[in-house]
């Protein structure tokens, strides 16, 4: 009866069928491990909630400092237009923190990222690759365009308050002898029918209302600052939220072309403003300084100005 994994996620549809399955089908023990979101949805919370509580899994829940984070987060928006750059180091990292201070040596991802677009070997192989989690010794490691000295001698945030978000040296991290999997290595991850499992076992509920920059309402709705993820992919790289399912959806058959490009047309690269005060308060920005600073990283080869002196992108789908 004692935990045999840990399976990190948010409550979300996908950490949900994770748990389950290894847990109802496989008959192992998950100990769940969360990274908190910067500002939680009440949708976010209360799917959180129905997944522990419902699901009936043991959680840690770590929210790092308020101060550092919120730091952390509008230098990365202001240097590198990527306000999620932090939180990803924190999501990534502080699984293996806490496999190494319970002893669990079994963590299960979801899907592998190399699936859509990364190194073949990583793409066949069930197992995450160590890179994901380590950093070379001599490798001086950037966090929001900083380095370490930097942050701590201009912004006043130490190695200490970054202590779960750094990632182990390949040799610390060899030490550990972890065994690090991606279960969509093994079954087939399908967002419809995840999200459809997730409301079957524990309640999940989706949003009342289609996030924006996309047409769906049960995707990444735990954090507020979750569209801005992928709007500014979409200032950066012309490729918005919409693409990004659109493309999964015809890859699992729940979509044809010709009505994913109708909706990337319609919704790709949209401004989310549901949430956008209260983000613009977490940044300490006002909205001309957030769309400045956005317009600033508009690569030139992608977009090009119309003649009312908006930004619209030279390619588009079609």
């Amino acid at each position: 009866g004692s935990h045999d994994c840990i399976v990190p996620g948010s409550g979300g549809k996908d950490s949900i069928f994770q748990s389950m399955i290894l847990k109802e089908k496989y008959g192992m023990h998950p100990l769940t491990v969360t990274w908190s979101p910067h500002i939680y949805t009440e949708i976010g919370k209360k799917n959180f909630e129905s997944w522990i509580n419902k699901g009936g899994f043991d959680n840690f829940l770590f929210t790092p400092s308020g101060d550092t984070q919120r730091k952390l987060t509008r230098l990365a928006y202001i240097n590198l237009l990527h306000p999620f750059q932090p939180f990803i180091f924190g999501q990534r990292n502080f699984v293996v923190h806490m496999a190494k201070r319970l002893g669990i040596k079994l963590i299960f991802f979801g899907e592998n990222p190399s699936q859509y677009g990364g190194f073949k070997d990583e793409e066949k192989s069930p197992k995450a690759a160590n890179s994901y989690f380590t950093c070379d010794e001599s490798e001086e490691i950037l966090i929001s365009g900083l380095t370490l000295k930097e942050l701590e001698s201009k912004h006043n945030i130490t190695k200490e308050n970054l202590k779960y978000h750094l990632p182990h040296t390949v040799k610390e991290f060899e030490a550990l002898n972890l065994d690090i999997h991606y279960l969509g290595s093994y079954m087939k991850f399908h967002s419809q029918k995840n999200y459809y499992y997730a409301r079957e076992k524990v309640g999940f509920l989706p949003d009342d209302q289609r996030t924006e920059g996309t047409f769906s309402r049960y995707n990444s709705i735990d954090d507020k600052l979750d569209g801005y993820h992928y709007w500014t992919g979409f200032i950066k790289f012309g490729v918005g939220r919409t693409t990004h399912e659109a493309s999964q959806e015809i890859r699992n058959g729940d979509l044809i072309r010709e009505e994913a490009v109708s909706l990337v047309n319609k919704y790709d690269g949209e401004l989310p403003r549901r949430y956008l005060n209260d983000v613009l308060e977490y940044l300490d920005l006002n909205e001309k300084e957030f769309l400045d600073i956005a317009d600033s990283f508009r690569p030139k080869h992608l977009w090009e100005k119309d003649e009312s002196g908006k930004f619209k992108l030279k390619f588009k789908v079609s």
